[in-house]
């Protein structure tokens, strides 16, 4: 199994951060690749995109201000498949990865993506109070597999809340750049 390349460019209004990729995900080269996996359906129906893509088109994502990357690249079946060292190592990559490009906002699909990198114990839905890194928000959503059980729409009533960010963001980014 073959890890799938980072979707990345600097200063993305928001950066996806997964588990791992799926084994599916690994067979195609894309992300969010399994078929029983809803990442896409989520983002188009929380106005995040402007309609439904598929994972054979994630490199679109970058004209639309969105990358994608995971915590650990190597592919597997279950995120309990990954190992403690695999975590510890992907966290320091990712938080590299987060200061080269400059994400607004880092998106952790899944609540358990942002504990292993935040070392919290526990975190809310949505924007987090403290980020791990100054100047970047941090976001915590549901998963978008399959395997989650939490309804469809309620997980897309969180994601909703990513729009509405980035433009308080760069509503404030246009202030501070008005008062040089």
């Amino acid at each position: 199994m073959k890890p799938i390349p980072d979707i990345l460019s600097n200063n993305l209004d928001i950066l996806f951060v997964g588990f791992n990729p799926s084994i599916r995900s690994s067979e195609t080269g894309h992300h969010f690749a399994n078929p029983n996996n809803r990442f896409w359906t989520i983002l188009h129906k929380a106005g995040i995109t402007p309609r439904k893509y598929v994972s054979e088109e994630d490199q679109k994502m970058l004209e639309l201000g969105i990358g994608l990357t995971n915590i650990v690249a190597r592919p597997t079946k279950a995120a309990d498949e990954i190992t403690k060292d695999e975590y510890q190592k992907g966290r320091e990559e990712l938080k590299t990865k987060i200061k080269q490009v400059k994400p607004k906002i880092v998106c952790f699909v899944g609540k358990g993506v942002y504990l292993q990198y935040s070392f919290r114990k526990k975190s809310p839905w949505g924007l987090q109070e403290e980020s791990v890194l100054n100047g970047i928000y941090d976001f915590v959503a549901p998963s978008s597999s399959g395997l989650v059980r939490m309804k469809l729409d309620e997980i897309v009533e969180i994601y909703q809340k990513l729009p509405e960010l980035i433009l308080t963001i760069k509503k404030g980014e246009d202030k501070s750049k008005g008062s040089d």
